[in-house]
């Protein structure tokens, strides 16, 4: 027998459980980090706290260093010191646990700004956060630009394999410099593309014009909006004009400073969950395909980055590419940040210039006491913010600036965000309060009831309430009740394990592959996400009807003369496993859900410099990984350099020696008497 072992594996040690910080780029700038296109390479420093910064900034022997920083330190006055000084070649941040006490917020303090309604020709007085700051803890520094790796250290483990090669081998003893050999880390997340959205897609654009391998450098930020009606309406047809819908909208993503780490617990899943609700309830009030008017939930994608999804619903709508125009929304109810209520207020926006105008007041006015009505003897209060106050940063304000629509964003806020953890990889479920009891099972986990759970059942009954009547509904709306137990495994599914057997058994069998375990809704490039996917089937679950086809007619709705397949959507889905067996029974759901794109048009109309659409795009690369090794002195690396070039001379000489007189060395024996 023989075995066999890896050099690379005796020098290396690879660090498989981190994230990176990447470059994005939008009409005028690039904001991320990136790498040498050989990667970084630098001594391990561990900082704990801030005076540690000193050894590195100023008083260590072997720069250049990457920097082991503790989570709690990892904010904009640490950055901007690190990033004016080329002693230090990259970052390692090791996630701070619990979240950091102060809050932390590397988004803006002013969301999306540029973006929205308010500009100076309209409510100037509004426009840049100039009345209220909706995220004061912001620092920005997801919009700073990096020119080295920062990558965040996931796993405790790999952390503390990390601080102990350091304890080892770097820690200066008796106030002297440590010897050779050093514990080092290397980074490599090298980016193609550079300056901006017009720089990168310029390139690109000419690099699939004129070569036959193409090498595209950066991709536009990209997904699919989710959406779907009460009350079924031909998908590729147009809706009367005279006929009016109701609006619901919320977002289902979010973002952070690292890339594909963005739980958005309170910036997106709470709302968009609470939605699913809502929608769920309606639709299981009698006579809604009675009601006078329509009702639209609609998921918007990409709304953290200028307002992605809804800019682009809106342009389609202008160019009468949708099923629904402008003209048929009567009017807008959107979901914003709901589970973090001071008690049980709950606050209702509304844009006080379009209020300037009389009737749409008046409409304003009618909207706000149809929800105040459906909030009477339920555990939610709602509020109005006040006609001074503008709306905060919404997919709302995308349909403003193109049509007085009257419209209310529901939050927990009635100024600043009450999340402090708004666009960080700490807005995860305990930051919305969820809370499980220990030793319980997953599938008892996936059932348990949270008081999160209960809290945004509430919301999303008011919510269902106030549709119905918004809608035309004169019946008692007593009935009509979110359940908590949908809630609750919604939060479960989208916040803690998307690979549970609820999800398992309501999507399509060749889907399997998007249940992961943590969930993650950042956008991206390749589309559709996890999420979107993920809102779809639920919404399809919660909103549509099982029928009785076989999975040859569901799979082929349009061979069924009866199957309306303008009208409807249908998927053939795992379902659950039977009572006495593992196998699952699968089935056929019919729904009204479906994908529209949620593409900037700025990119349709290769208007890439624009400054009224969104114009992010996402740099490609090659290699990211992380790993750390001992690295010889500099004195020594060049001795074996040295020694190495000897030896190649002195070989090359004895192979010409060998080669020159080979003749008189290999020559053959002569034959006997020769």
């Amino acid at each position: 027998s023989c075995c066999g072992n890896s050099v690379e594996r005796k020098i290396y040690i690879p660090l498989n459980r981190t994230a990176p910080c990447v470059r994005l780029l939008n009409a005028t700038h690039q904001i991320g980090c990136q790498s040498s296109i050989s990667g970084d390479t630098g001594v391990i420093h561990v900082v704990e706290k801030e005076e540690d910064l000193r050894w590195v900034l100023a008083d260590g022997p072997h720069p250049p260093y990457m920097i082991l920083l503790d989570g709690n330190l990892f904010n904009r006055s640490v950055l901007l010191q690190l990033k004016g000084t080329s002693r230090v070649s990259g970052l390692a941040v090791a996630i701070a646990n619990p979240s950091p006490p102060q809050g932390f917020s590397p988004g803006l303090k002013c969301p999306n700004d540029g973006f929205g309604v308010y500009s100076k020709d309209y409510g100037p007085e509004f426009a840049h956060c100039n009345t209220t700051v909706w995220n004061p803890l912001g620092s920005g520094i997801s919009y700073e630009d990096f020119d080295f790796p920062i990558f965040l250290l996931e796993d405790a483990n790999e952390t503390q394999v990390i601080k102990q090669c350091y304890l080892d081998h770097n820690v200066p003893r008796d106030g002297s410099a440590p010897e050779y050999p050093l514990c080092a880390m290397q980074l490599f997340s090298h980016m193609h593309a550079v300056t901006s959205t017009v720089t990168c897609m310029r390139r690109s654009s000419l690099q699939s014009t004129f070569s036959i391998n193409p090498e595209i450098v950066c991709d536009p930020l990209l997904d699919y909006n989710v959406w779907s009606t009460l009350q079924p309406i031909n998908s590729s047809g147009k809706v009367d004009p005279e006929k009016e819908v109701i609006m619901v909208a919320t977002r289902i993503d979010s973002h952070s400073f690292f890339w594909n780490i963005a739980p958005g617990a309170e910036g997106a899943v709470s709302s968009f969950v609470t939605h699913l609700a809502a929608a769920e309830a309606l639709h299981k009030a009698p006579d809604v395909l009675l009601l006078p008017r329509n009702v639209m939930f609609t998921f918007f994608q990409g709304e953290t980055f200028d307002y992605i999804g809804s800019s682009r619903m809106v342009y389609d709508m202008e160019q009468d590419k949708f099923p629904l125009r402008l003209d048929n929304i009567h009017s807008f109810v959107e979901l914003n940040q709901v589970a973090l209520r001071n008690g049980s207020v709950l606050w209702m926006h509304t844009d006080p210039v379009s209020r300037m105008n009389q009737s749409v007041d008046v409409q304003v006015r009618n909207l706000l006491n149809t929800l105040s009505r459906s909030s009477v003897g339920s555990a939610v209060t709602l509020q109005e913010a006040g006609f001074s106050q503008p709306l905060p940063p919404s997919s709302f304000q995308r349909f403003l600036r193109v049509r007085h629509i009257p419209g209310v964003v529901l939050t927990d806020h009635r100024t600043a965000f009450h999340n402090r953890y708004y666009q960080s990889m700490y807005d995860t479920p305990e930051n919305i309060r969820m809370q499980y009891p220990e030793g319980l099972s997953p599938e008892e986990t996936l059932e348990y009831v949270t008081d999160t759970a209960k809290a945004l059942a509430e919301v999303a009954t008011v919510v269902a309430r106030a549709l119905y009547g918004l809608a035309g509904g004169t019946n008692s709306t007593s009935a009509i009740q979110a359940d908590p137990k949908t809630v609750t495994r919604m939060l479960y599914g989208f916040l803690i394990k998307m690979n549970n057997s609820w999800f398992q058994s309501i999507i399509k069998p060749d889907l399997k592959g998007i249940l992961g375990d943590v969930p993650q809704h950042y956008v991206a490039v390749s589309s559709p996400v996890n999420t979107t996917y993920l809102v779809q089937y639920v919404l399809a679950n919660l909103t549509g009807t099982v029928v009785n086809l076989t999975k040859e007619e569901c799979l082929s709705p349009e061979k069924n003369p009866h199957a309306e397949r303008e009208m409807f959507d249908y998927s053939w889905v795992q379902g659950s496993p039977g009572p006495n067996s593992t196998a699952r029974v699968p089935f056929c759901v019919r729904s009204g859900v479906r994908l529209s794109k949620a593409l900037s048009p700025a990119f349709e109309l290769r208007q890439w410099g624009s400054r009224e659409y969104s114009t992010w795009t996402e740099s490609r690369w090659k290699d990211i990984r992380a790993r750390i090794f001992l690295v010889a002195s500099r004195e020594l690396e060049m001795l074996t350099l040295v020694l190495g070039i000897i030896v190649l001379l002195l070989s090359l000489l004895t192979t010409y020696v060998l080669s020159a007189k080979a003749h008189v060395l290999f020559s053959p024996p002569r034959a006997p008497g020769g």
